[in-house]
This record gives C-alpha cells, sequence and structure tokens, in this order.
C-alpha cells in the first residue's frame, strides 16, 4: 500500500466551490481499481489549503490506472480549475504507524 499526499491550494473565497465539487469527484476515484481510502482535511491556519490523502494498491494504481484512464477527464475538470499554483503530488511508503 501506498499513500499519495497532495497539499490543494485552492484560490480564496472557491472553497465552497471546491467542496460541492469534490463531493462530486470523490465518487470518481472511489471508483477506479487499486483505490483503497482517501481523506480530505481543511487547514484551521490556512482555510484555502487542503489535504489530499489517498490511499492505493500501488503507485502503478494511481499514476497508470487512475491518471490513464477516462475517468481521470472529468476528476481534472471538475477539481484542476480551483488551484493556484497547481499541487504537487507524492507518494509515501509507510515506515511506521502507533495507535
Amino acid at each position: 500500500m501506498i499513500l499519495e499526499h497532495a497539499l490543494l491550494p485552492v484560490v480564496p473565497g472557491r472553497e465552497a466551490d471546491f467542496e460541492a465539487a469534490f463531493a462530486e469527484a470523490k465518487t470518481i476515484i472511489a471508483g477506479m481499481p487499486g483505490f483503497i481510502d482517501l481523506r480530505l482535511s481543511r487547514s484551521i491556519e490556512t482555510p484555502n489549503d487542503y489535504l489530499l490523502l489517498v490511499q492505493w494498491e500501488s503507485v502503478e494504481a494511481h499514476e497508470t490506472g487512475f491518471r490513464g484512464s477516462p475517468e481521470y477527464g472529468r476528476w481534472r475538470e471538475l477539481l484542476h480549475r480551483f488551484y493556484e499554483p497547481f499541487p504537487v503530488v507524492e507518494h509515501f511508503a509507510e515506515v511506521a504507524r502507533a495507535g
């Protein structure tokens, strides 16, 4: 399992529209092969920043499967217009866990 991490800088004042679009977009990603789980959190200190964490079975499930799918076009259409600047996405492998 890997964890996709993306800090999403939403254009200030567009947070409610982003959250509404994300409600639709999350159903797209949730139906993809290799998808496990996701969490979207909003910054307390910087309310237009969001943290997206997605668990995938593999990097390939995300990079090749999801991003190479026709469904990714709809994801992009729904969400990419809200970001300034465009987010950096990274993948992480778990090293330790507590709790």
